[in-house]
């Protein structure tokens, strides 16, 4: 078939390489490329299987995804980078796409790799919080006065409708199927990654102006929130016989439905909330009133400047009422209740805390011969007294060790010391 579409060319060689990046037919010296349905130049095509090699590499080196999966994300990645830079006249013009290419490749998989690191549970509350942030001002209809919680239940409303927006261009960029779902967790790493990246993409608005994706996204949903309704409380609670001659029936109804079956706080929310009023009450027995304030005042989100009128702060004074508090914090999980707050972060002992495999082997090998040993009695769950007597020293010498130790988890499992040099978003 190639023969007869050559003709008179007959003569000179040809190469087709099939690839999930690109396509290149060599002819003579020249060089074409396809990636994702359109032509590119010849010196761009030269790097794509260097990045491709280099994107497959930092995956098997990264994370303990098969190999066919780690094929998968690294052409994925690759066609991705290819495509920015090609399309991208700042980078063409440059003279400089080699560099570029590897530079936003490496950028791609910083990304991912914080998802893959964080964990299935943890990274969706992660890109949860993310896109939270970013919306937070823009999901509340004008001219109307939201409470925090309300405002919270809107902003679920509207994500979980973005996640399967940006499922959709996902598979649409990348050209999966319309069936595609990320089904490990090197996948689901890539997704999420890809997510954040899709609501901060900056739209062109006329006048010269942009915004982000998920931010028009969030006034388009504000504005299209049906107006409040006002209803009793009470008489939804109770009900009332003359409900089909009121103008409220129908939302009274869905209220009192709500409230039948509302069921008390389980699992995860109802253990943030012990975490939380444990925290306040070491704070006041500790005679940190101001602390507590200022904790309360965080967790209702409000803005520093906000936080430093209501507590009649100035910046500075502010900065050290926040240093003071993270102290009394890392003291609080660290040492007095160290259990409740890693059953929470889901990185208690039994889940060897939070860390991976080499992770895990990564602290042993930090640690001395006593906190191996602590930490086997504590794996035994003997109380400080008896793991005192067992290593012959006093119980506060047991916790300062602990805490140590804890410590030292914590920093390598936050990656504190690696991630220092990560890259900012786009």
């Amino acid at each position: 078939m190639f023969t007869k579409l050559l003709g008179n060319y007959s003569k000179r060689s040809f190469k087709l390489w099939y690839s999930r990046i690109c396509v290149i037919l060599t002819i003579d010296s020249g060089c074409v490329s396809v990636v994702g349905g359109k032509i590119i130049r010849a010196e761009t095509v030269s790097s794509v299987g260097e990045i491709f090699q280099l994107v497959l590499s930092e995956l098997k080196q990264s994370t303990q995804a098969s190999e066919q999966n780690c094929r998968d994300v690294a052409a994925r990645l690759t066609a991705e980078v290819t495509r920015i830079c090609s399309e991208s006249k700042r980078i063409q013009d440059s003279g400089e796409v080699e560099s570029w290419s590897a530079t936003l490749a490496r950028h791609r998989l910083d990304q991912c790799f914080k998802y893959y690191r964080l964990g299935s549970h943890r990274g969706r509350i992660e890109l949860h919080s993310t896109l939270s942030a970013v919306v937070y001002r823009h999901i509340t209809p004008p001219q109307v006065q939201s409470s925090y919680q309300a405002r919270l239940t809107l902003i679920e409303d509207f994500l979980q409708s973005f996640y399967i927006e940006a499922l959709n261009a996902f598979r649409r960029e990348n050209q999966q199927a319309s069936s595609y779902c990320p089904r490990t967790l090197l996948e689901l790493a890539e997704y999420m990654a890809f997510t954040e990246r899709y609501g901060k993409r900056r739209i062109p608005l006329p006048g010269r102006r942009n915004q982000q994706l998920i931010i028009l996204r969030a006034q388009t949903f504000s504005l299209q929130q049906p107006p409040e309704t006002s209803l009793d409380i009470e008489q939804a609670a109770e009900g009332t016989s003359n409900e089909s001659e009121t103008g409220y029936s129908a939302p009274i109804q869905q209220v009192r439905e709500q409230m039948v079956a509302l069921e008390p706080e389980l699992g995860e929310e109802a253990l943030r909330q012990t975490v939380i009023d444990e925290l306040m009450n070491y704070l006041e027995e500790r005679q940190q009133s101001d602390c507590a304030d200022y904790f309360a005042l965080r967790l209702q989100d409000l803005p520093a400047s906000e936080i430093e009128s209501i507590l009649g702060l100035t910046s500075r004074q502010r900065d050290y009422l926040q240093q003071r508090f993270k102290y009394h914090l890392i003291r609080f999980a660290l040492s007095h209740r160290w259990e409740l707050v890693h059953q929470w972060l889901e990185a208690d002992l039994g889940r060897n805390f939070g860390l991976t495999p080499q992770e895990w082997s990564a602290l042993q090998s930090q640690l001395t011969s006593q906190q191996r040993e602590l930490l086997v009695l504590k794996q035994k769950e003997l109380g400080d007294v008896a793991i005192a007597q067992a290593l012959h020293c006093s119980t506060t010498q047991v916790q300062k060790q602990w805490s140590k130790l804890l410590e030292q988890a914590w920093e390598i499992r936050n990656n504190l010391i690696s991630g220092a040099g990560a890259a900012t978003d786009e």
